[in-house]
Parts: structure tokens; sequence; C-alpha cells
């Protein structure tokens, strides 16, 4: 199962194991119950504090336990984690085998203070690059608290489970029998959630806060390179992001961020989130921006958050990004994550054997395409434009697949469905405005971007695209409040380009700081 570099570095790791794990798998005669046998007995013989058990009695075949003899632990994976989720793994077996997480000690604090019973199982594709969030914050979750018991499944492996519950998208989370939440969800996130108090004490603390020279609201590439050289100047910053890393988090291969070869954005993220904070930067997470109050009379600006919490500094720095472009059409939102989805990397394992459409003829759309035929049955590509739009090379890749079929000059116009799933698809020749019904079980939107400004109407200057119009050093409509990534007019939305934006918006600032005041 593993290979000999592989080995040797999680050799490497398990050494920080301090105190005794116990493996216990639940097994049976099938194939992939081997599999998992041969991997748990290569992971015991790593480490001597490590014993390995096959005599499990949990339903779920093949599953295996983490347990540590003494200790009230409920932590199991259903299935075999390896892809992403063998990151998982590891954590787990640190963490059961009494190795420190570095959770802060707040928030470690809260978890071990949560009374009640939390049931949860996690439902997870191997492809999933926003799953092991969700499996690591319940791991731990587990392992700190013996009130919280978790399982991740293999959705992919237990098809008949996936099938019961109408799970379409991953990750599921169900808590007690009932669905908690899908998509990414970090552990404050979850600990928001069940803990209700939670957000009314962050929402005090924010607002005892003093003001900053530098405020940076959102917390992908460009407002991490905003906070980085806005703190290396010596002023007071802080970032309030609704989830750090931004769409980076559900982007799955990067290939064109200079100087690294190849890489995942959750990966890209982890990176960003810890440069950030080798700086005196204060960070506040799952803070959404809901009201920009510009600065009056040389005072400062304010910024209002869904929390109910306030934050003042002397300059702000809008880099909220950009969210997938939805089709807005009849069924969308009522079928969502019940076929219609937004990411094939993480829920095309889901539709393995079964229908799709892919809408959208760019780049993401065709390379969705391609991804989807490797798993499904067949792949329908439908485009408004009279021709795709993607690079050449991937075109000539897309026409050679036999379950692929390309629709163009086609517009979608109802998501169909049986009141639980989706059924089919609408859409209209734009040729010869015919209607025609498409049978399929999966839908994957893949068309563009839109800003996040909604909440900034009425206040900096916009594009009728809704994007935040900025001068050549990122330099608003407002006095002070600059901009920076794909929520601005700045063409290209590269990372890279993010990266670089952010850095001179953050500059700018910090000149617009020493012309009009002295620095705290």
């Amino acid at each position: 199962m593993l290979d000999a570099t592989l080995k040797s570095q999680l050799k490497t790791y398990l050494e920080r194991v301090t105190q005794p794990i116990e493996i216990v798998a639940s097994l049976d005669d099938g194939a992939k119950s081997r599999e998992l046998h041969d991997l748990l007995v290569e992971i015991a013989g790593l480490s001597n504090l490590i014993t390995f058990s096959a005599d499990g009695t949990d339903a779920r075949r093949p599953s295996f336990s983490l347990n540590r003899p003494g200790a009230d632990i409920s932590l199991r994976f259903a299935g075999i984690p390896m892809g992403h989720e063998f990151t998982s793994l590891v954590l787990a077996l640190l963490q059961v085998g009494g190795h420190p997480s570095k959770a802060s000690t707040e928030v470690i604090e809260q978890i071990q203070a949560l009374e009640g019973e939390f049931t949860f199982e996690t439902y997870f594709s191997l492809s999933c690059q926003n799953c092991p969030d969700v499996v690591q914050a319940l791991n731990l979750m587990a392992v700190l608290n013996p009130n919280v018991r978790h399982v991740a499944i293999d959705g992919a492996l237990f098809q008949d489970e996936v099938e019961s519950r109408k799970i379409m998208a991953v990750p599921s989370i169900y808590l007690n029998g009932e669905l908690f939440g899908q998509g990414r969800m970090g552990l404050e996130e979850i600990l928001g959630k069940i803990d209700t108090s939670a957000g009314s004490r962050q929402a005090e603390k924010i607002n005892a806060k003093d003001a900053f020279d530098v405020l940076v609201v959102g917390g992908g590439p460009a407002g991490a390179a905003a906070a980085i050289y806005a703190a290396r100047k010596g002023i007071r910053t802080g970032v309030a992001a609704e989830r750090f890393g931004g769409q980076v988090l559900d982007t799955l291969a990067i290939e064109n961020f200079i100087s690294v070869q190849e890489t995942e954005g959750p990966k890209l993220a982890t990176a960003l989130e810890e440069h950030v904070k080798q700086y005196d930067v204060d960070i506040m997470n799952l803070q959404r921006g809901e009201a920009l109050i510009p600065a009056t009379d040389g005072g400062l600006h304010e910024v209002r958050l869904a929390s109910g919490a306030s934050l003042k500094a002397k300059t702000v720095i809008l880099a909220t990004g950009a969210r997938w472009r939805e089709m807005n059409v009849p069924g969308e939102q009522q079928y969502r994550a019940r076929g219609v989805a937004y990411c094939p990397h993480c829920d095309g394992p889901l539709f393995k054997g079964k229908r799709v459409a892919v809408i959208g003829g760019g780049n993401s759309g065709v390379e969705a395409a391609i991804d989807l035929a490797g798993i499904v049955a067949q792949v329908t590509l439908i485009e408004f434009d009279s021709q795709l739009r993607a690079d050449a090379v991937l075109q000539r890749k897309l026409h050679s697949l036999a379950n692929v079929k390309v629709i163009t000059s086609a517009l979608t116009t109802e998501v169909v469905g049986d009141g639980e799933k989706v059924t089919g698809l609408r859409y209209k020749d734009r040729n010869t405005e015919q209607v025609h019904d498409l049978a399929l079980e999966g839908i994957f939107v893949q068309i563009g971007l839109l800003p996040n400004t909604d909440w900034l109407k009425g206040t900096v200057e916009l594009s009728p695209r809704g994007e935040i119009i900025v001068d050549a050093k990122g330099q608003t409509s407002i006095p002070g409040v600059f901009a920076a990534g794909d929520v601005t007019t700045v063409p290209y939305k590269q990372i890279v380009i993010a990266v670089g934006e952010g850095a001179k918006a953050s500059l700018a600032a910090f000149d617009h700081l020493i012309r009009t005041s002295a620095p705290a």
C-alpha cells in the first residue's frame, strides 16, 4: 500500500507519538478489506506504540477505529483513507497518540467544554479537496471531548448509504442522524454552529478592539499579501475573513503559481495563512463584511460585520474575492447539493456510472467534462455560445472522449427533478428556439465567477459587472479605501495576479497613511 518514501515519511511522523494507539479493524472477505488490512498492518509496524487488531464488530466493513487505552475516544474511518484523506489519517494517529494539535488554546478549551452528545458522520470522497478540513476538525473534537463521536465514511465505498440518504455532494455531515451541513467547514465554523453562544462572545471581543492602521477584508491571496506587506511596515494590521484562503480552497491543481511547480488549493491556502501568522497580524475568521461606512472629516472608516460586530481603521483594503456564478434558473436552488453541483473534483465520484451535464464551455467547463468522463457514464457539455471558448488543447482532448457529447448555442432554462433529486435538464436551442429535455442525474455548473460586492453597493464605485473600480494603485472611489484581487476591475483573475495586487494595494495604503497621518 505504501511506497518506501511514504513509509519513511510516516515513520518519522509517528516518532512524535507519545502514548499507545490501538487500531481495531472491522473487516469482511472483500478485496477492499484485504487492502485496508495490509495498510493498517504496515502502519502498526512503523511504531512500537501502535498495535493492530482485526477483532472489530462495527457494521460498516471495511472500517477501523483509533483508540488510546484508558481514554474515551470514538474516532473511526469507514473505508481506506488514502488520496486527500491520508493526511487526515496521519493527523488522527498523531492526536490519538498524544501529539498536541496546532489549534489555539482558546479553541481547544471551547471543544473540551462542549456538553451534550454529538455523533457526527462525514461522507467524503478521496478526490475531494474540501473534505479533509471537515474530517480533521471533527476527528480533533473526538480526541479532545468524549461527548463527540465521529466516523468518516468514503461515499464511493458505501454507496448504499449514499443512495439511502440521497447524498449528492461531499462533504456531507450528519449530526445525531440529521443533516448538519454540506461543503467545506473549518473547526471554528463547526464549533460556531453547535456552540450557539460562540458568535456573540466573538462579536464582543471584536467590538473591543482598537482601530487598525490597515484593515484587510478578505483572506484570499490578495488579502494575505496585503496583510503581510502592511505588517512588515510595522503598522497595526487586521484581517477579517469569512474563510481564510477564499476561492483558492475550491481549486484543485495549481500549476501556474510562479516558483511552485505544482500544488493544490487547500495546501496553498494553508501556506498563505501560516505566512501571515508569522507577522503581528490580528486574524478574525468567520467574519463577513455587511456594510462599509466611509470616514468623514478625517475620521476612521468602519466595517460592520454580519456577526453584529464592527471594526474601525484608518485605511481599508477590500479583498473579498468572488464566488461561483449560478445559472439562476428554476430548480437550481431547490436541487443544489441534490444533483446540482459546482465542484466536479469533490462531487464527481458520487455520480459514478451516471449521466451528468456540465454547463459552460470555457477552460473550467471543459476541464470538468474531461475529469468527469473518467468516472460517469455520459457527459453532456452545454455551451451558450456557438462554439467552445476553452484552449485548443483542452478541446482536442474533450472531443477524443467517446462518452462526451457537446451541445452549443444552448440556453439552460430549467433544472428538472422529482422533488428529491435532479432527474434532468431543460434547454432551448438558440438557433431554432426549440426546447429539449435531457435526462440525467447530475449538473455541474462552470460558468465563471461573481465578485462579492453586494454589501458594497451604494458606497464604493462599482463597474456594470459589480467589480470594484480601482486605479493603478488599487485606490477606490473613497480616499483611504483600497481594493485588490478578483473583486476588482483588474483583468485576468489569477492567483499570482491577486497576490501582486494585494501587495500593491497595501503599499498604496501605507503611502496614504504617511501622507495623511502618522502611523500608530
